[in-house]
C-alpha cells in the first residue's frame, strides 16, 4: 500500500481517503460513495471530473482512451476518476453526479458465488442464477451490476442483476452469449451447477430514485433486459403508485424472453404496458410492433415532459433513445441509463 491522501468532492462536500495504489473511483467504491461511472476502464467518460485544487502533476493516470479524455481537456484540469491516482490532497469538482445516489451508496465487497442454474432463455442468452457462499455479504440496489472474474484468465466482466435484494444472497443475471466473449463462452461451454466464481459488487448508478414520484418509461434491448427486469420487480414488490411501461427491442420473436412475467406486471404496476418490437420481422406469427425500438417509442410517446426514463442496452440504442426522450420533453437529468458495451482495448490510449 502507498501513502494516503484526502480527496474532497464538490459541490457535495464529501471527503474520502485515497491510497496511492488505488484509483480515486476505486477508493470511493470501497467507502460507499457512489460516484457516477460506466466502463471503469477509461473509455466512456462517465466519471470525468475537474481538478479544482491540487497539482495536476500529482495525479497519475492509468491507460485510458483519449476519446474519453482528450489531451486538451487533461491540460485544462479534467481527469477520469476511474484512471486517476492521487499523490497529494485534491479537491475535485464532480461534473456528473446524483446527490441522492452519491450519499446512499453501498460499499463494494468481494465474495465467492456458487452456480445454482445456467439455463437458456433464447438462442443466445442465458439465465444465470448464483448464490454467495463466501466473503462479506454483498448488498445491492435493483439495477446495479456485479463483476465476475473469469476463472483461469483473471479477466473481469460485468453483468447486471435481474432480481431484487434478498437475504439468501442469491443473484440472477441475463447474459448474452458472444462468439468470442471471455465470460459468455465460459458460461456457454463450461459452467455447471455447483461451480464457484469470484465476484465483486455492487457497481452502477442505474437505480430507482426513491425520491421521485414521476411516471416511468423503460426502454431496453438485448441483455438490457436484466437491469430493467430488476427495476420492474422492485416496483411491483413496493406496491408503487408510479405508472410505468416497458418498450423492449429484439431482432426476431425468438429473441424475446420473460414474456409471461413481463405481461403479469400489468396487474402489479399501475398502468403498466409491455410493448415488444421486432426489428427483423419476417411476417410470420406476429401482430405486435415492428421496427427499431426507438421508432416504436416515437410512435407511442408524443409527450414525455415530467417523466423519468431508464434505458438499458447496446450503446447505439441507448444514445438514440436519449436523443428521442429529450426531443419529447424529458429532462435529461431524469434519464438514467446503462450502456451494455463489449470489452475491448481502447483504440487510442493515453500514456
Amino acid at each position: 500500500m502507498g501513502d494516503k491522501h484526502r480527496v474532497r468532492f464538490e459541490p457535495v462536500g464529501i471527503e474520502i481517503e485515497v491510497d496511492e495504489d488505488q484509483t480515486i473511483l476505486r477508493a470511493a467504491f470501497e467507502q460507499g460513495v457512489q460516484l457516477m461511472h460506466g466502463c471503469k476502464e477509461g473509455q466512456c467518460a462517465a466519471c470525468k471530473s475537474f481538478v479544482l485544487e491540487g497539482d495536476l502533476d500529482e495525479i497519475e493516470l492509468d491507460r485510458y482512451s483519449t476519446f474519453a479524455l482528450p489531451d486538451m481537456e487533461r491540460e485544462e484540469g479534467q481527469t477520469l476518476l476511474c484512471r486517476a491516482h492521487a499523490y497529494d490532497d485534491l479537491t475535485i469538482e464532480l461534473l456528473n453526479y446524483d446527490e441522492e445516489i452519491l450519499r446512499s451508496g453501498l460499499p463494494v465487497r468481494k465474495g465467492t458465488v456458487e452456480v445454482l442454474a445456467n439455463d437458456e432463455v433464447t438462442h443466445d442468452m442465458r439465465h444465470l442464477v448464483v448464490k454467495q457462499v463466501a466473503g462479506e455479504d454483498i448488498k445491492f440496489f435493483p439495477g446495479q451490476y456485479m463483476d465476475f472474474t473469469v476463472p483461469h484468465t483473471g479477466a473481469v466482466r460485468s453483468f447486471s442483476m435481474a432480481n431484487t435484494p434478498n437475504r439468501e444472497g442469491v443473484f440472477e443475471f441475463v447474459i448474452k452469449i458472444y462468439p468470442d466473449g471471455a465470460f459468455s463462452q465460459y458460461l456457454a461451454k463450461e459452467v455447471e451447477v455447483g461451480d464457484r466464481i469470484e465476484v465483486e459488487a455492487p457497481f452502477g448508478t442505474c437505480t430507482l430514485r426513491e425520491n421521485r414520484t414521476s411516471d416511468i418509461v423503460f426502454i431496453g434491448g438485448g441483455a438490457g433486459m436484466a437491469p430493467l427486469l430488476g427495476l420492474l420487480r422492485a416496483l411491483a414488490e413496493k406496491g408503487t403508485e408510479r405508472k410505468a411501461r416497458l418498450y423492449y427491442g429484439a431482432r426476431t420473436k425468438a429473441d424475446l424472453c420473460f414474456e409471461e412475467e413481463l405481461r403479469a406486471f400489468e396487474g402489479k404496476i399501475p398502468g403498466f404496458r409491455y410493448v415488444p418490437a421486432l426489428s427483423e420481422y419476417d411476417g410470420d406469427d406476429w401482430d405486435g410492433a415492428t421496427g427499431l425500438i426507438t421508432e416504436v417509442v416515437r410512435e407511442h410517446e408524443p409527450e414525455l415532459e415530467g417523466m423519468d426514463a431508464y434505458v438499458c442496452g447496446p450503446p447505439p440504442m441507448v444514445d438514440a433513445a436519449i436523443a428521442l426522450l429529450s426531443q419529447r420533453g424529458m429532462n435529461t437529468h431524469n434519464i438514467f441509463y446503462d450502456k451494455f458495451t463489449t470489452t475491448g482495448e481502447p483504440e487510442d490510449e493515453g500514456p
